[in-house]
């Protein structure tokens, strides 16, 4: 597989959407007298002008604000338009799974020899590390445990062409596992080396074709980190995690300061993960002193996907352990040899010899939400079917709806979400929906986590840079969702999902939930996204200074 990058406006869209065919609606200019529920307080001129804005004709608005102790019903806008949602989406998957797993439940990853081991440290079987869904895996933990993130983390850096990556090893969860084996006193293993990845029946999601797998190293994902040098030298190309199973071969070219940004990286077949070493291309020219055009960011970042999470971790574990100083007699490289593993759930705790420990779940909703994580979101999603008894996407959807229909009151006619967990491309909701979740999560008792997961207006995640300035900054905490679209008839751009739903303390120090979606948005310039962006977070805005 291979992409071409061409760091533009147009990068920064897919950072904030995921790219689907073309639908429009129309709809007329909205009005305060016409749209709004029978007892509820008209929309404020301020909020309908943003609305009633030239790039808004044909697009579809809707909205809800309600008081969130006294449940009084402020701004009602076409409340039950099932629209859709992009990220937004995460705030149900996030929120159940917080609720069901608990803001404490810690992710363990243990590891079982299946053999003794003699007087001499040999274990003359197999080791076996047995997966839990750890989507982290000690890659971001601090020595607070907690979980590290960035606002242009490098889950979004093929779409930015930059991140800034968190500063602990990739590889945390691998090597911690690896020094417990060696304390044990295991010197040598004679046997296999295997990922028990059983937890859950793999899947594949809509938004970028990703694995979902309980197996996770670097959220399965390779960093590359792009950085020039003079015109006509070699541009600095350094990866990470750095591994046998993964190569990276890279021809980079700097070139001068004028020069167009060129990148190609070239995605080995899934299937080398299996028959031989993996080999990511690099290919291209990079403008001497480039840096992305995106605050606070300094280097080009581009990603590979980890398509055989099994054979990695296996391959990845090897090394852990020959850096731990234990002599592994068994192939480095190759298929995760999943039809020696005993039968699933058979382990003898007797013979367990590591076992990495995670930080507590509210650390992983915080970045899931803060940072729009679609990997971790859609992880959640089949995590909390777990728990329901479910092993698959398609049962653990079904457990979803079910739950948040009974459990949470949230209308049956008021969301459809039929592939995944992480929102795009085809999540559906009514702002009625997302406040009654919104709302009901607060009677729960995750709700301070799952509260303080949510990205903060003017401050972190998605919203850092929306709307900057408002003085509504540190009072929103809301989701973000978007979905974009191009039109190649009449090469039109248009937004086929922008939302906005969370929690406001107002001017007032009301505690309000609020919702609001638009659709259908035509765009004249891709760097109107911004705009768009800014106007929900201007709607925000004026919601907070409801007195």
């Amino acid at each position: 597989m291979t992409f071409r990058t061409r760091f533009t406006l147009f990068s920064l869209i897919i950072f904030l959407s995921f790219f689907s065919i073309w639908g429009c609606s129309q709809n007329s200019s909205i009005s305060s007298n016409s749209k709004n529920g029978n007892q509820a307080q008209p929309v404020p001129d301020e909020i309908l002008a943003i609305m009633n804005q030239p790039r808004y004709d044909g697009a579809v608005w809707s909205l809800r604000v309600i008081d969130l102790d006294t449940g009084e019903l402020i701004y009602n806008l076409d409340p039950n338009l099932v629209l859709l949602t992009g990220s937004l989406r995460k705030a149900f998957s996030s929120g159940l799974s917080l609720n069901e797993l608990g803001a404490d439940h810690r992710f363990k990853t243990p590891v079982y020899r299946q053999e003794i081991v003699n007087g001499e440290g040999v274990l003359q079987g197999n080791l076996v590390l047995v997966a839990d869904g750890d989507l982290t895996f000690g890659g971001r933990v601090t020595s607070q445990d907690t979980i590290q993130f960035t606002n242009f983390d490098h889950v979004d850096a093929n779409a930015l062409g930059g991140a800034v990556l968190t500063p602990q090893d990739p590889l945390t969860g691998l090597n911690d596992l690896a020094q417990q084996i060696a304390d044990s006193g295991i010197k040598e293993i004679n046997g296999d080396v295997i990922i028990d990845a059983r937890l859950f029946d793999e899947f594949v999601v809509p938004n970028n074709e990703r694995l979902i797998s309980p197996m996770i190293v670097n959220e399965n994902t390779i960093d590359v980190t792009i950085i020039p040098t003079e015109p006509g030298q070699h541009a600095m190309v350094d990866w990470r995690p750095k591994s046998a199973a993964f190569d990276i071969k890279a021809n980079v070219m700097t070139v001068g300061e004028d020069g167009e940004l060129n990148i190609e990286l070239s995605e080995p077949d899934s299937s080398c993960f299996e028959l031989a070493q993996c080999v990511g291309v690099v290919t291209g020219q990079i403008p001497a002193g480039f840096k992305p055009d995106l605050p606070e960011v300094e280097t080009l970042v581009q990603t590979f996907k980890i398509e055989g999470p099994s054979a990695y971790a296996r391959t990845a574990f090897i090394e852990a352990l020959q850096r731990a100083g234990v002599t592994v007699n068994t192939n480095l490289i190759g298929p995760n040899p999943a039809n020696k593993l005993p039968s699933q759930n058979s382990y003898n705790p007797e013979t367990q010899v590591a076992e990495y420990i995670s930080p507590p779940f509210s650390e992983y909703a915080k970045l899931i939400l803060k940072v729009s994580h679609n990997y971790g979101a859609n992880l959640s999603l089949v995590l909390f079917g777990l728990a329901k008894g479910e092993r698959t996407v398609e049962g653990s959807l079904q457990q979803e709806r079910v739950t948040l229909i009974e459990d949470f009151d949230v209308p049956a006619n008021g969301f459809n979400f039929p592939t995944n967990g992480s929102g795009s491309p085809d999540s559906e909701a009514s702002p009625r929906a997302v406040t009654t979740l919104l709302s009901n999560m607060s009677q729960t008792e995750v709700f301070d986590d799952y509260f303080n997961s949510f990205p903060i207006l003017g401050v972190d995640g998605s919203l850092k840079f929306v709307d900057e300035g408002s003085p509504a900054t540190n009072r929103v905490r809301g989701k973000t969702g978007t979905s974009v679209g191009f039109n190649p008839d009449t090469q039109q751009f248009i937004v086929k999902a922008k939302s906005l739903g969370g929690y406001i303390d107002s001017i007032s120090d009301r505690k309000l939930v609020f919702a609001v979606f638009v659709n259908n948005a035509l765009l004249s310039d891709i760097s109107e996204i911004f705009e768009v962006n800014n106007d929900l977070g201007q709607i925000a805005t004026a919601i907070y200074n409801l007195n």
